[in-house]
């Protein structure tokens, strides 16, 4: 994971990310995707563990309900074996089933963006992931490529572990 900046006392940036990664600024949807994307591109965690947005000079943090990511569709690469996931940011990525936890409300995520950032599951996305998820002795397991990756409970993301099948 990468180092946290410490920025010390930001201004909040008066943006709002709800938990399905819809953002709103002084309350009001925000609709232009191109800023959004351009907010994802300059988002980073300071010290307090807060989301803040840093373009040149100006330093802002974000209220963020839930996640700032959320996964909005997931896929089996038949060739490689692998999950994509498609991000609300509109980028793709390969999960790290290592990463997978179930938190509050028995919602299942995962760290996104090289492990920076936790991502929820939208209920979809869930459903199209379930299909590759087994349960042994009471256990949850995500099966990728022939391993076993254990689905931890908790409020943040466990190590990286799999076990053999």
């Amino acid at each position: 994971m990468e180092k946290k900046i410490d920025n010390g006392d930001i201004p909040p940036c008066m943006i709002f990310i709800d938990r399905e990664g819809r953002w709103f600024h002084k309350g009001v949807e925000m609709i232009h995707r191109g800023m959004i994307e351009l907010f994802y591109q300059h988002m980073d965690i300071d010290s307090k563990g807060r989301y803040i947005i840093r373009l040149k000079d100006d330093v802002c943090y974000v209220d963020v309900e839930d996640t700032p990511f959320v996964i909005k569709g997931v896929d089996m690469d038949e060739s490689s074996g692998e999950i994509r996931i498609l991000l609300n940011d509109g980028s793709t990525e390969i999960l790290d089933p290592s990463t997978l936890w179930v938190g509050d409300g028995n919602v299942l995520y995962c760290m996104v963006k090289g492990g920076r950032f936790p991502s929820r599951f939208t209920r979809p996305a869930y459903y199209n992931i379930a299909k590759w998820i087994h349960e042994q002795n009471g256990r949850f397991y995500l099966i990728v490529k022939d391993q076993k990756y254990p689905i931890t409970y908790g409020s943040q993301a466990p190590s990286s572990h799999s076990e053999p099948d």
